[in-house]
C-alpha cells in the first residue's frame, strides 16, 4: 500500500507515530494509499525545522522571495494537470473541477509575486520638529494552516504562498482524506528553491491539530472549515497566546426575483448547488424565490439536472463526481431522509443513482426539495452534498429577512434585473461576500475571502491584502537624528510642534 508521508525540514519522513489512516478513490470505493497520522512529537520536529529556517528565511531579501515565488508559480502552471489529476484520484471531482481549483490556488501564487509592493509601509516627515514617523510591517514567525478536503490544492495555497513571501515559515496539517496534493506541492515548492524548513507538511487529525494549536512555537494559525470546528480552533489558538483567524461553515442563499432572467438563474443554481458535488463551502444550498418565480424555477433546474452525467472525475463527460467518503455519503442520505419525513417535497431524489461500472463508489445524484421551511433541518444545516433546498416567499423583504437571520453569512447572491433591487440587497443583506446575478461570489485573489457571523471567527479575512495584514505585525518607528538644540528633561505628556 503506497504511503503518505510527512514533509519536514526539505524531505519525505514517515514520522514517529505508528498510527496511519485510509486513503480512498471515491468514484471506486476502493482504498488507494495509507497516511501517516502525526502526533506531537512530528510536530515539533516541523515546528522546530520552521524555527531554524526563520532565523534566516525572515531576514532574506524582499526580491529573494520574490523571485522563488515567480519560480514557483511556473512550476505550478506546468503541472497543473497533474495537480489536478492526484486531487482528482483522492478527492473525487471533475479532472475540469479540478484544474479550475488549481487555477485559483495559482492566482494566489500570483499575488504574492507582487510581495514587493504588498509590504510596503506609511511615511510620514516632520511629524514634529526634526521627527518622522513611518510603518513597517514584520513577519511574526512559524505560522501553520489547518485545511480542509474539499479544496486540497486551493485552499493551502490560499495560505501559505502569502505568509511564506511575508518572511514566515509555515507547517500545513492538510486533511488526512486527500493528502498527497500536499505532498506533491511541497516537492514543487522546493524544487523551485524554497529553502528546507520554510515549508512543512504534518498530515494527521485531531491530535496534530492540538499539538499545533498549544505549541509555544507557532505565532499563528490559519483555518477553513466548519463552524463547530472553527470556533474550536479559535477559542484553544487565542487562549494558548496565538493570532487565529478560523473561517467556519455557510448556508449560502440565492434570491430570485420574478424579473430576473429565469435561464441564467436556473443555470447559477444547478451550477452552484451541484458543482463539486456540494462539497464547496460557498455552494448554493438554499435558492429563495419571489412571487411567481418559484415554479419557473423548479422547472428551470429539474430540467438541467436531467441532463447532467453523473461519474467518476477522470470519466470523460462527467460533469459531477462521488463525495468524499462512505460515512459523508451516508450523512447525507440522512437529510434527504430528513427532508422527506419533515414534509418537503423531493423533487428530484438522487439517492438511487446507479453509475455503472462503479457500483461500490460513494455516489449521491443531484438531489432537489421544493417548499422548505426555516424549520426543516436541510434548511437549517450545512448538508456538504448536491441537495438543493427551495424556498418561497411571496415578498423581496421576507426573502432579506430570511437570510439576515441565518446564523451563517458567509456568501449569498440575487438575481434580477432591477438595479434599485440589486442595490437595496447589496446593502441590507449581513453576508460578506454577495453576488448581484453571480451565484458563487468569491473574490480574486487581490480582494479578500470571509464571511460574517458563524462563517468566520477572528478579525482578518483570508489571502488578499487580508492576508498580508494576518501574516505579518505593524510596527511605527518614531525617528529624530542629531539636533543641535536640547531641549532638556520634560516629564510632560509629549505634544507635537
Amino acid at each position: 500500500m503506497r504511503q503518505v508521508h510527512h514533509w519536514i525540514d526539505g524531505s519525505l519522513t514517515p514520522g514517529s507515530a505508528s498510527r496511519v489512516g485510509p486513503v480512498f478513490n471515491p468514484a471506486t470505493g476502493v482504498q488507494t494509499a495509507e497516511v501517516v497520522m502525526g502526533n506531537g512529537h512530528d510536530v515539533d520536529l516541523a515546528v522546530a525545522a520552521a524555527s531554524r529556517a526563520f532565523e534566516t528565511w525572515g531576514d532574506s531579501p524582499l526580491v529573494q522571495r520574490q523571485n522563488i515565488m515567480f519560480a514557483f508559480r511556473e512550476i505550478v502552471a506546468a503541472k497543473r494537470d497533474e495537480i489536478a489529476r492526484v486531487l482528482t484520484s483522492e478527492h473525487g471531482k471533475t479532472l475540469e473541477d479540478a484544474r479550475g481549483e488549481v487555477q485559483r490556488g495559482l492566482e494566489v501564487i500570483e499575488f504574492a509575486c507582487n510581495i514587493a509592493h504588498l509590504l510596503k509601509g506609511d511615511y510620514s516627515e516632520q511629524v514634529s520638529t526634526g521627527v518622522d514617523t513611518f510603518t513597517i510591517r514584520q513577519p511574526l514567525g512559524v505560522v501553520a494552516g489547518i485545511t480542509p478536503f474539499n479544496f486540497p490544492a486551493m485552499v493551502p495555497m490560499w495560505m501559505y504562498p502569502i505568509a511564506i513571501a511575508c518572511g514566515n515559515t509555515f507547517v500545513l496539517k492538510p486533511s488526512e482524506k486527500d493528502p498527497s496534493v500536499s505532498e506533491l506541492c511541497a516537492t514543487l515548492f522546493a524544487e523551485a528553491g524554497l529553502p528546507d524548513g520554510v515549508f512543512n507538511v504534518v498530515h494527521g487529525d485531531k491530535e496534530a491539530v492540538d499539538a499545533i494549536l498549544t505549541h509555544p512555537g507557532v505565532s499563528a494559525v490559519s483555518f477553513v472549515g466548519s463552524t463547530p470546528i472553527a470556533r474550536y480552533i479559535y477559542e484553544t489558538g487565542t487562549r494558548n497566546g496565538k493570532r487565529v483567524q478560523a473561517l467556519g461553515g455557510a448556508k449560502n442563499h440565492m434570491i430570485v426575483l420574478p424579473d430576473a432572467d429565469i435561464d441564467l438563474a436556473a443555470d447559477a443554481a444547478v451550477s452552484a448547488g451541484y458543482g463539486s458535488a456540494g462539497e464547496r463551502c460557498m455552494a448554493i444550498s438554499a435558492v429563495v424565490t419571489v412571487g411567481d418565480a418559484g415554479d419557473q424555477m423548479i422547472e428551470g433546474i429539474s430540467t438541467r439536472i436531467e441532463k447532467l452525467t453523473v461519474g467518476p472525475g477522470d470519466q470523460p463527460g462527467a460533469e459531477m463526481g462521488p463525495l468524499i467518503t462512505r460515512e459523508h455519503l451516508d450523512k447525507v442520505r440522512g437529510y434527504v431522509e430528513s427532508g422527506v419525513s419533515e414534509g418537503a417535497t423531493l423533487v428530484v431524489d438522487g439517492r438511487d443513482i446507479v453509475v455503472e461500472g462503479h457500483e461500490a463508489g460513494f455516489f449521491l445524484g443531484p438531489t432537489l426539495f421544493d417548499r422548505v421551511t426555516s424549520g426543516m433541518r436541510i434548511y437549517a444545516d450545512e448538508i456538504f452534498g448536491p441537495v438543493l433546498s427551495t424556498v418561497r416567499m411571496d415578498h423581496f423583504e421576507d426573502a432579506i429577512a430570511l437570510i439576515n437571520a441565518n446564523p451563517y453569512g458567509n456568501g449569498t447572491a440575487v438575481f434580477t434585473n432591477d438595479g434599485g433591487a440589486a442595490r437595496k440587497f447589496q446593502r441590507e443583506i449581513q453576508v460578506g461576500m454577495v453576488g448581484i446575478n453571480v451565484p458563487i461570489p468569491v473574490p480574486l485573489s487581490f480582494y479578500s475571502f470571509g464571511g460574517w457571523k458563524s462563517s468566520i471567527f477572528g478579525s482578518h479575512a483570508i489571502y488578499g491584502p487580508e492576508g498580508v495584514h494576518f501574516y505579518t505585525r505593524q510596527k511605527v518607528v518614531i525617528s529624530r537624528w542629531a539636533d543641535p538644540i536640547h531641549r532638556g528633561v520634560d516629564l510632560g505628556f509629549p505634544t507635537h510642534g
